[in-house]
């Protein structure tokens, strides 16, 4: 392997035998090149998907109230439900070991206004807890904390594009906004990278808004995240839990889809995780079909190299070379020409990754990329096995007999 002559005589075949050479590592080179562009767009795709998602919790469940649609229980249709901080309580007391984080939300269309600037955004009203469940960055100032909530604090975190409609370039923190004529102390600034429309929200603490509007104990959903150690069917279980007891607690048809929804983030992961899971299946596919492909490509090259040199091979026999050096030559040429055509595939392939990738962010692709080990992997796989595939040929053509070599045609 270290002889200087042999990898002299390699060199001077690959050069003198352009074409076969160029056929040779084209066919690696392209090969590993479509196999990166593959299983990078498959990523892409998976990124697009589990993007859409963001980065709220993965692990959330929203319940919401609407008016009955089915009579039910000596009731008629067109009944309106209403959750109350009693539901919160009994999910805490009856589900302490299945959710995580729960809080109320309560939902409030209203005018604000800063000095001679005014806007109308949602004012949504929520507990400590709610910032593990829609997440967000807070880019000045806190969160609200469990303080606000106890003290029923007129207190706010507003969202980005809010803080840019009233505030232009004041800094909003410890500023004072009016809504609905009633005055808060803005306190945050969150922004959103996954969701613009959020950064037009405003936090407040729930029992401010209850207290100031009606007094009441009244809310408009339930947010809360599921105990994370559970399973995809543990979580099912426990979100048709919570509609099934829900719906017997307010009296209302199991058959109403309605009335009470439970919507758990668990199922919408299930889905993009088997779609996915079926994207990843189908390029390991698709690449072991390319694998395979390069290798009988190499294959067949190797086969006709050994054909066009077998009067070398006779002339090399007949000056006293042993057949494994006839076959150590043949074999490392190919390993020379595959090995370099196939990294050239490779680093090609990533170039056009890199200048690409950046460029495509859309909801269903995003961010297109590939595990380089996975990549070398594969090359490495593509040059052994394609050698291989040549070492039968290669060692039949080295035990031919010399007088056999010298008289082929």
């Amino acid at each position: 392997m270290f002889n200087r002559d042999n990898w002299q005589e390699i060199f001077h075949s690959i050069k003198n035998n352009k074409l076969r050479t160029f056929l040779t590592g084209f066919s690696v080179a392209w090969g590993i090149f479509i196999l990166v562009l593959l299983l990078a767009s498959v990523n892409g795709m998976k990124n697009g998907f589990t993007g859409q998602f963001g980065n709220d919790a993965a692990n959330s469940i929203n319940m919401y109230a609407r008016a009955t649609t089915e009579p039910y229980g000596g009731f008629e249709a067109g009944r309106r439900i209403q959750f109350t901080n009693n539901d919160i309580a009994y999910i805490r007391g009856n589900f302490a070991d299945s959710y995580e984080h729960i809080s109320p939300i309560f939902n409030k269309q209203v005018t604000a206004r800063y000095k001679r600037e005014t806007g109308s955004y949602s004012v949504i009203g929520v507990n400590e807890e709610y910032q593990h469940i829609e997440i967000v960055d807070i880019d000045k100032g806190r969160q609200l904390n469990t303080v606000d909530i106890r003290s029923k604090s007129k207190v706010m975190v507003v969202g980005r594009l809010v803080a840019k409609d009233l505030f232009d370039e004041e800094d909003p923190i410890g500023q004072f906004l009016e809504i609905n004529g009633i005055t808060y102390n803005v306190v945050g600034v969150f922004s959103d990278d996954d969701d613009d429309r959020s950064e037009r929200n405003i936090y407040a603490p729930y029992t401010t808004l209850q207290r100031i509007y009606g007094n009441t104990d009244d809310i408009s959903s339930i947010a809360l995240t599921y105990n994370p150690q559970f399973s995809l069917a543990q979580a099912l279980t426990f979100s048709d839990q919570l509609e099934v007891l829900f719906k017997r607690k307010y009296k209302v048809s199991p058959d109403d889809q309605s009335a009470i929804g439970v919507r758990n983030r668990a199922q919408g992961f299930s889905d993009v995780n088997s779609f996915t899971g079926l994207l990843s299946m189908m390029s390991i596919g698709v690449g072991f079909l390319i694998l395979i492909a390069g290798i009988v490509g190499i294959g067949n090259i190797l086969v006709f190299i050994i054909k066009e040199r077998t009067k070398e091979i006779g002339i090399r026999k007949a000056l006293g070379a042993r057949p494994n050096q006839i076959l150590s030559l043949v074999l490392y040429e190919s390993i020379v020409i595959t090995t370099i055509s196939g990294f050239v595939g490779l680093l090609f392939a990533m170039g056009i990754l890199a200048i690409v990738a950046p460029l495509i962010d859309t909801p269903a692709f995003s961010n297109p990329s590939v595990d380089v080990s996975t990549v070398v992997i594969a090359t490495l796989v593509l040059i052994i096995s394609g050698v291989v595939a040549g070492w039968v040929p290669a060692r039949k053509a080295s035990k031919v007999r010399p007088i056999v070599a010298l008289n082929s045609e």
